[in-house]
């Protein structure tokens, strides 16, 4: 597990991680880049438990995922199979296992305070959260994507999933745009990277 964890989490913050995962019927399986997801957590049916991680995350979003994870293994384990999959229950074992990560050692000080935030009331995803979304961006690798907040009104692009839209105006907290092919308005997080078309 050692080998495979250490190319995606920091020296610093390994050892705990693999204190966490010292358990004969949880794997952790990494994977390729999903765009709907970073990770999920599984009740096999043989009585195991999966946890999968996408390989194209940064080290430090790499790292919130898995406890995330973990931290619904652990819901699992504690409270058992009735809770929500992102009720108090999941939201205190994620607090409770993300604290000894929360220092200056695993994660840089540009974070600490807004990673701090988050964990008051962990949401089901980092990516609703906007500012700490937008700070762990910054650690990915550079790619041809713009942030949705970036795009001038009326101008096209298109998501990875090939569809074009066209930004027509910025609501209170999201952007709204246009589907060319359906006419459909569709909402978006101003965190969303597309790809910006010339037109």
């Amino acid at each position: 597990m050692q080998n495979k964890l250490q190319d995606y989490i920091s020296a610093k913050g390994l050892p705990q991680v693999l204190k966490l995962l010292e358990h004969d019927n949880l794997v952790v399986k990494i994977k390729k880049e999903r765009k709907t997801r970073h990770g999920d957590y599984m009740r096999l049916p043989n009585g195991k438990h999966q946890i999968t991680i996408n390989s194209n995350l940064n080290q430090h979003r790499f790292l919130i995922t898995l406890i995330h994870e973990i931290a619904h293994f652990e819901a699992y384990n504690t409270y058992g199979k009735f809770i929500k999959p992102h009720g108090i229950e999941w939201k205190r074992t994620f607090q409770q296992l993300m604290l000894p990560f929360l220092n200056p050692e695993v994660f840089p000080d540009s974070l600490l305070p807004l990673l701090a935030q988050h964990f008051k009331n962990p949401k089901a995803s980092s990516d609703t959260d906007i500012s700490l979304a937008l700070a762990l961006k910054k650690f990915d690798k550079p790619n041809n994507k713009t942030y949705i907040f970036e795009i001038p009104t009326g101008s096209h692009f298109k998501l990875y999933n090939e569809k074009v839209f066209i930004m027509n105006k910025k609501r209170i907290k999201r952007y709204e745009c246009v589907e060319v092919k359906t006419g459909k308005i569709y909402l978006f997080n101003p965190n969303a990277e597309v790809e910006l078309l010339n037109k």
